[in-house]
């Protein structure tokens, strides 16, 4: 009978964390800066934009009568007949949540991966955790950590969830607000209306959620020949083919269907999709979900064939 693949031990957090770090080294620090919009109002992973303190130039604008003389930008009014004020931009630490699924077919792991589902999902959240840290974010994760902003952002979360004893299947995103970003990181291979139902409850709230898919090669090329045994991770239950190639294209039709109404709902809300197989590089996903944070697009392909 040939084999589909194998269920990998959990990854130790620590080994994930590592990698993780390794991942964000080899992304430039410009890749966590805002896009910002000039005379806009900014509801992405920054923060509002007004005028206030901050580093950061925003904008020119006459001067009104009773505002103080010293932010007056005598350079620029100089250029013109009216006097101008130099405001600076207002800047405050967003909010990230970010999620990686623990159910167990993501230790799924074909002989055509190097790591499973689980592993990978692990790195790019602590991947990100770390990048987001370093901007001054404020990163939080459903049911094990709050959101905060540290600078070991990657650590402090590793730790965390060493220590959580359960994690559960579904996160709990009561808590997320409006403007916040949340990233899932899953195979997505529940149900979709159940998905589904968990994205409309961040869109009603004013949330911005950033799915990535986690997928092995033989999900998405269905290798298998002749008589093949199949075991739902979740249930135990099986089923088995004499045949299995007969269903190749069934199953394919069905693979892609599902990932397409995914993506379909996020691109129509703004949201952005990003898939990943775990035959390719984390970091060339990585760099695609930094792009969908500073701007509103769909699906992306990163990291898929």
């Amino acid at each position: 009978m040939a084999a589909i693949g194998t269920q990998v031990r959990r990854t130790e957090t620590g080994d994930a964390l590592a990698r993780a770090r390794q991942r964000a080294a080899l992304l430039p620090d410009l890749l966590v800066e805002v896009h910002r919009i000039l005379n806009t109002v900014n509801t992405g992973w920054h923060g509002r934009r007004k005028s206030g303190v901050g580093e950061s130039f925003w904008q020119f604008r006459p001067y009104t009568e009773g505002e103080a003389v010293s932010r007056i930008d005598w350079r620029r009014s100089a250029r013109d007949d009216r006097t101008y004020i130099r405001d600076q931009e207002w800047e405050a630490a967003h909010t990230v949540w970010l999620w990686a699924d623990p159910s167990q077919s993501m230790l799924f792991k074909s002989e055509q991966a190097q790591v499973s589902k689980e592993s990978r999902a692990l790195v790019m959240v602590l991947a990100l955790a770390e990048l987001l840290s370093r901007s001054g974010e404020r990163i939080g994760y459903p049911d094990i950590a709050d959101p905060s902003s540290a600078r070991n952002g990657a650590e402090r979360l590793a730790t965390l969830l060493s220590h959580a004893a359960n994690l559960p299947a579904k996160p709990d995103l009561d808590r997320v607000r409006r403007f916040s970003d949340v990233v899932l990181v899953s195979d997505f291979l529940e149900p979709v209306e159940e998905t589904l139902d968990t994205l409309q409850k961040l869109a009603h709230v004013g949330a911005r959620a950033h799915l990535i898919e986690i997928y092995d090669p033989a999900e998405e090329d269905f290798p298998y020949r002749r008589r093949t045994e199949f075991v739902d991770p979740e249930t135990g239950a099986s089923m088995t083919f004499g045949r299995a190639q007969d269903y190749a294209d069934d199953y394919r039709n069905l693979f892609y269907a599902r990932r397409e109404t995914l993506s379909t709902y996020c691109k129509r809300i703004g949201w952005s999709y990003t898939v990943n197989r775990t035959d390719r590089l984390a970091s060339e996903a990585l760099v695609t979900v930094h792009m969908n944070m500073t701007a509103k697009i769909g699906y992306q392909g990163g990291g898929a064939s």
